[in-house]
């Protein structure tokens, strides 16, 4: 018997048998993520338009991932079977003024969300450092974005809109299932199809950004807490080489936060052209800095908005510790630097509020995350990250989801408190694993 897929035609979908011709034209280019480091395991991937589409597909098929915008750098998001990217679903489905609320279909990118907002007079309260990621996409992996009293994106979620594995939706609220909520958001891709969500908004706001160069790492030991508190949002950058950090970026809420621009911080002085994190490099795609005022999604994110990078030949990992330990894990990290500059393109340092979702690692912790983009050195990288964890043990470090790690499952899962709930979720939802992958089955399911 032919198998039968499903195959996009004129905005409806038709049962169709699989034949060769059709595979070997429409699959000629393997797909990847955005760093090229992965290459997805199946080339069975489909684009639904509508929730209805999404639905027959779950129900067609026994094993199947949803895909975003391919920015994760591990294979959280991989399958052996089927995928179905959500890069077609991006609409802004209607605002709520009396709710302060937006609902969204999944797979639209805060990069197109971020302006229209704006233009109804409305924000988001923080934007990842990269804009160009999927809504959906993000708070399934508990991305970020920057800020002492800023919760990561996924803790903007008011409500979520999920195709499940029998292909029925559930809908869930803040209002009505607050804490079915809160296992939901941060799903790891585990729970179903994100086709909707609902998001916390704000009426909108300016912010200006300004850059100083060269702060003592000393002054950490010292000053750390009022350093990352010095404005709405702020990244400390650096390769581990000096005894400095390279720069530091604050970005500041017009009316909020304080008026004046200082020439120097903490004994770093003031940048005096635009700058990129690695301060090498042009920062034409960097967004607008020396004090500028502009509108909240120009300055948030590190990149601007029109600039869509069709690749990044870098891998990524992060390790979010508790706030009280930063100081303590940054000299740990500081330690290694000769071992990880020759491999290391730039460090981030930012923090997070806690929140109250499960699987969130900020879940109950204001947190500090170390970040490492790193040369595309596989090997060489993956021999390094052993000694990083191993550095930050004491801190119980928890990892960023969608990127490098090679923490030992039974680790990872002890910092979870509430993970044996989250699986009985995702057995309500998924009883027979047809969104499980090896990732999951790896971090989630593999007993110590």
């Amino acid at each position: 018997m032919k198998r039968k897929t499903f195959i996009q035609l004129s905005g409806t979908l038709m049962a169709t048998p699989l034949v060769t011709p059709f595979d070997s034209l429409a699959w000629q280019q393997k797909l990847k993520n955005w760093a090229g480091n992965l290459t997805f395991s199946t080339d069975n991937v489909f684009y639904p338009k509508t929730v209805e589409e999404v639905q027959a597909l779950v129900k067609q098929h026994s094993k199947i991932k949803t895909l975003g915008t391919r920015h994760c750098f591990n294979r959280i998001a991989d399958s052996r079977d089927n995928l179905i990217s959500t890069k077609e679903m991006n609409r802004v489905i209607g605002i709520s003024a009396d709710k302060s609320t937006v609902t969204v279909e999944g797979g639209i990118k805060y990069s197109e969300l971020a302006p229209y907002l704006h233009k109804k007079g409305y924000a988001l309260h923080n934007l990842a450092s990269l804009p160009h990621i999927s809504v959906a996409g993000s708070i399934t992996t508990a991305t970020h974005g920057s800020g002492v009293k800023n919760g990561n994106l996924a803790s903007a979620v008011t409500g979520l809109e999920i195709v499940i594995a029998d292909g029925s939706i559930v809908h869930l609220s803040k209002k009505s299932d607050p804490e079915k909520l809160n296992a939901a958001v941060v799903g790891l891709g585990g729970l179903g199809a994100i086709t909707k969500v609902t998001l916390q908004i704000q009426p909108t706001y300016l912010v200006r950004q300004n850059v100083f160069i060269g702060l003592p790492m000393e002054q950490l030991n010292h000053n750390f807490e009022k350093i990352v508190s010095a404005g709405y949002s702020v990244s400390l950058f650096t390769d581990w080489q000096t005894d400095h950090i390279n720069e530091v970026w604050i970005k500041s809420r017009i009316g909020v936060d304080s008026d004046k621009i200082l020439p120097e911080f903490y004994g770093a002085k003031a940048a005096t052209k635009n700058l990129h994190p690695i301060i090498a490099l042009s920062a034409e795609n960097c967004t607008e800095q020396m004090g500028v005022p502009g509108p909240w999604y120009e300055r948030l994110p590190h990149f601007k908005m029109g600039f869509t990078p069709s690749s990044g030949k870098e891998l990524q990992s992060e390790y979010f510790v508790p706030m009280h330990n930063a100081v303590e894990a940054i000299q740990a990290i500081s330690k290694l630097g000769k071992a990880i500059g020759p491999h290391l393109f730039i460090t981030e340092i930012r923090t997070i509020a806690a929140d109250n979702l499960w699987m969130s690692p900020c879940r109950n912790q204001t947190s500090v995350t170390i970040h490492f983009t790193w040369k595309q050195e596989t090997e060489a990288v993956l021999k390094l990250l052993p000694q990083i964890e191993k550095a930050l043990a004491p801190f119980t470090p928890r990892p960023h989801w969608g990127k490098v790690f090679t923490m030992e499952p039974k680790i990872l899962q002890a910092h979870y408190e509430k993970l044996h709930d989250f699986k009985n979720l995702v057995a309500e939802y998924d009883p027979h694993g047809k969104f499980r992958n090896d990732y999951l089955e790896r971090n989630i399911y593999t007993k110590g």
